[in-house]
């Protein structure tokens, strides 16, 4: 029988003090007695060693969907907890567990806490969640601001005319996407492409609605099935309209996004528009950026 180690107790010890305070100190006595049992260092280290030989995005993607079905429900998605689960992202408590530490606890759980036993999770379920976690605290992946993001600033609410339509920071226009924390889940490279190769989404094109009692709307469809529509106006009011009763219904053949950025903002300009989303989002120099292709499959 293998004895859990010095730092796997005082792992544990550090997370039972994150659930609520009415858990007894005999539930801890309790815990580091079941560590000793179940031993964290039993963990093997072939089984650890193995996630090398593993391709990122395979691993990047298991360990997204299964924390998304048994982990996101308390934790968040982004792993920054709430009211049934503490904070496993940004909490340096969790951040200073090894990885042999967080998947004893996927394996074994919390007793006392609200954290459950996956004894049905396979061993490389678990150490793709390990990965996935290590993710979302960002020491797996790391980025650096790409240009300035005070000039950024200037780019977005001047010369691009960003704020125009979208939102940031609680400053600008409402018709686009609140781009506030749109680098938290989108790497530089995809933040680059969405601002010089917008998509051609019909729902992000204006819209002309004209009904058979005379009256006419211009703005963005919001919601739309198979018998209604919500339409926001460009001065911000939402109108619902029956399809029945649209004599026309016409889109406008570009989108509200301009096509042509990349011709018209340097390269300097694009890096230093990217580094204020990044900034505005909060991503510091170093830390993680989950993938889009965690949250938009």
């Amino acid at each position: 029988m293998k004895v859990a180690s010095t730092s796997a107790r005082a792992a544990d010890a550090d997370l039972l003090s994150m659930f609520p305070s009415s858990t007894s100190h005999s539930v801890l006595a309790v815990l580091l007695v079941l560590w000793a049992s179940n031993g964290v260092a039993a963990w093997p280290q072939a089984q650890q060693q193995k996630l090398g030989h593993k391709s990122a995005k395979t691993v990047s993607t298991r360990g997204k969907g299964t924390f998304a079905s048994t982990c996101a429900n308390c934790h968040g998605l982004d792993g920054r907890g709430g009211e049934r689960a503490p904070n496993i992202a940004d909490n340096p408590k969790v951040q200073k567990f090894s990885d042999a530490e967080i998947a004893h606890i996927i394996e074994n759980g919390v007793p006392g806490t609200g954290m459950p036993a996956f004894h049905s999770l396979a061993a490389e379920d678990v150490q793709a969640v390990v990965t996935y976690v290590r993710t979302l605290q960002g020491t797996r992946q790391t980025v650096k601001l790409p240009g300035d993001p005070v000039r950024g600033e200037t780019v977005f609410f001047g010369r691009a005319g960003c704020s125009g339509c979208h939102m940031a920071a609680g400053k600008g226009g409402f018709i686009g996407s609140d781009l506030s924390t749109y680098a938290r889940t989108h790497p530089i490279g995809q933040l680059r492409s969405a601002i010089t190769s917008p998509g051609r989404d019909r729902q992000a094109r204006i819209v002309t609605a004209a009904t058979r009692d005379g009256k006419k709307v211009v703005g963005r469809v919001r919601n739309e099935d198979n018998f209604s529509l919500q339409l926001q106006a460009m001065d911000g009011t939402f109108y619902s309209v029956n399809k029945s009763d649209l004599e026309s219904l016409k889109y406008d053949s570009q989108t509200l996004m301009p096509s042509d950025y990349s011709s018209t903002l340097t390269h300097d300009e694009l890096n230093d528009l990217v580094s204020y989303l990044m900034k505005i989002a909060d991503i510091k120099p170093g830390e993680a950026v989950v993938p889009s292709e965690f949250e938009d499959e």
